[in-house]
């Protein structure tokens, strides 16, 4: 049974529609061939997210997202740690809204979980994909 929570670390931040999110995961992780075990997501800042990166990958640079993998088999779980401070700053980048932005961040954790990598260029492609395709399943309210 799928077990898919939010949280806060350091900043106030509440996600929008978290059923409707829960249920989209849910959903991506099913068309990759997966089931969901439990995923827990951290919405933190820029700073608390860098201390991570150092501590725990030793990269000394801010990213979106850090995905930690304890899937076994066909069933994903992990813990997703997500900048909302970097989100914002590419949204507005990309020029798109926070919300799609946001949920692009999300559904990349899953994809990591699913066995999708970003670390070549023909990765990165397949990644940017797989996102795409993801951000049109959103369910509609």
């Amino acid at each position: 049974m799928a077990r898919i929570s939010f949280h806060n670390e350091d900043i106030a931040f509440v996600l929008p529609q978290k059923r409707l999110h829960k249920q989209w995961i849910e959903q991506i992780a099913r068309s990759h061939g997966k089931t969901v075990g439990e995923l827990t997501y951290v919405f933190c800042s820029d700073e608390y997210l860098l201390e991570m990166n150092k501590t725990y990958l030793q990269h000394d640079y801010y990213t979106d997202i850090i995905t930690f993998d304890y899937s076994q088999e066909d069933e994903i779980s992990g813990d997703l740690f997500i900048s909302i401070t970097r989100v914002k700053d590419n949204a507005f980048k990309n020029g798109v809204s926070l919300q799609n932005e946001l949920q692009r961040i999300v559904i990349h954790g899953v994809l990591h979980l699913c066995g999708f990598k970003d670390k070549k260029k023909s990765e990165v492609e397949m990644m940017r994909k797989m996102e795409e395709k993801a951000l049109l399943a959103f369910p509609q309210k």
